[in-house]
């Protein structure tokens, strides 16, 4: 790829950097998508209504979204120095599962009343979206989930669980994934469904990470009544309208700034703090090279979400390639974790509720919460999966 803005690329880069600094809030400043020790900005939406109200009025919470729908009508380019740039300020982008998964899903997939009815409340910020696939006895094999939707007239009756549900104590809607042909094969039998979370019979159940966090929730299903109309596409074929979903979330391009920006702050830490500690640059010298290498991969990092944008930008839709891309950035993010504890040593445990964790608790937070990042998603396997068979040509077996 050329990795030179043309004339008319870096005249809107130029507009969003200006943007962001004359505009972003200053409490909102260095937030990103987690703030100081972990917290999690989907508990802020009241808080951020300003800053989306500011993003909605040039168009900007889902850019690269129709104009009739809301969005900028942006190209892919357009929305990937976009995104570049408020990475590179840490500035909270909003909109969340609504605007990266289950809008444009809409888009490709919905009727116009689904269109009519959701697209325009996903921009408003009137409702906050979650997603229901995983279950108990079906998270990398997705396909043999056995929550029930089962035709009674004019709605679907669900019963079943969910889990590992992100943000469901805050949603208003969840995209989802049921058994509508419980006699067809596994991929053949699975419809894709709207559901309001405050139909009779959902029940939500926070789990507190180690972290201390309910980030994740368990849902119940108990004879949940949802129209027919809030089906997506044709019955039983929901399956491909949910690999469409998986590839809006596995083409993300933001981590690689933020992992850079980590490990930056990591060497300013250990520069700052040189002489303290059983392992700081000058009682350890290998944090030198260990810090060397997480500056690189952060760069390959780059190098693989530019390779999933060039595909983008050209109109073909990245597989492997973003597995190989999703892979790469959660295990980095490990490892940038795990370097963080070694440079911070045994105050880096300490989180933000301790007036001697460094920077706030973050490295400990930032250690905890990676360690879900190779199972979301797609677990690592999953994807090395793809990239051996769709990639390489490997056979299956």
């Amino acid at each position: 790829m050329d990795f030179h803005d043309t004339p008319d690329e870096a005249e809107f880069r130029k507009e969003v950097r200006t943007f962001l600094e004359q505009e972003l809030p200053e409490r909102f400043r260095g937030f990103g998508v987690y703030g100081e020790g972990g917290r999690d900005m989907r508990s802020r939406f009241e808080e951020m209504k300003e800053w989306r109200d500011r993003l909605a009025q040039k168009g900007w919470i889902a850019p690269a979204w129709p104009e009739e729908y809301g969005g900028a009508g942006m190209t892919t380019m357009q929305q990937f120095i976009m995104n570049e740039e408020f990475a590179e300020a840490r500035a909270p982008q909003v909109g969340g599962m609504g605007t990266s998964m289950v809008g444009p899903t809409l888009i490709i997939h919905g009727n116009e009343e689904q269109k009519k009815e959701h697209l325009g409340r996903i921009i408003s910020g009137e409702v906050q979206w979650c997603q229901g696939f995983s279950e108990p006895q079906s998270g990398s094999d997705l396909a043999s989930l056995q929550t029930k939707a089962v035709r009674d007239g004019d709605d679907y009756v669900i019963n079943g669980q969910k889990i590992w549900t992100s943000g469901a104590q805050f949603a208003h809607w969840m995209f989802m994934l049921a058994r509508t042909g419980p006699d067809a094969p596994k991929h053949k039998g699975i419809s894709y469904f709207l559901v309001d979370m405050k139909s009779p019979g959902v029940t939500v159940r926070p789990l507190v990470n180690m972290g201390g966090n309910a980030m994740f929730n368990e849902v119940f299903f108990d004879n949940v009544r949802v129209p027919a109309t809030n089906l997506v596409g044709e019955e039983n074929r929901g399956w491909y309208i949910g690999t469409t979903t998986l590839d809006f979330e596995r083409s993300s391009i933001g981590s690689a700034v933020g992992q850079r920006k980590q490990v930056e702050r990591l060497i300013e830490f250990a520069t700052e703090h040189r002489g303290e500690g059983p392992s700081t640059l000058d009682r350890l010298p290998t944090i030198r090279y260990e810090l060397a290498d997480r500056l690189v991969e952060t760069h390959v990092a780059k190098m693989l979400s530019y390779r999933v944008i060039t595909m983008q930008a050209k109109g073909l839709v990245p597989n492997y390639e973003a597995s190989m891309t999703k892979l790469y950035a959660s295990e980095l993010g490990q490892r940038i974790a795990s370097t963080g504890m070694h440079v911070t040593g045994l105050y880096g445990q300490l989180l933000a509720d301790s007036e001697y964790a460094p920077s706030r608790g973050r490295y400990g937070a930032t250690y905890i919460q990676t360690v879900a990042s190779t199972i979301a998603g797609g677990t690592s396997e999953v994807q090395r999966g793809i990239i051996a068979t769709r990639g390489l040509g490997l056979p299956k077996d």
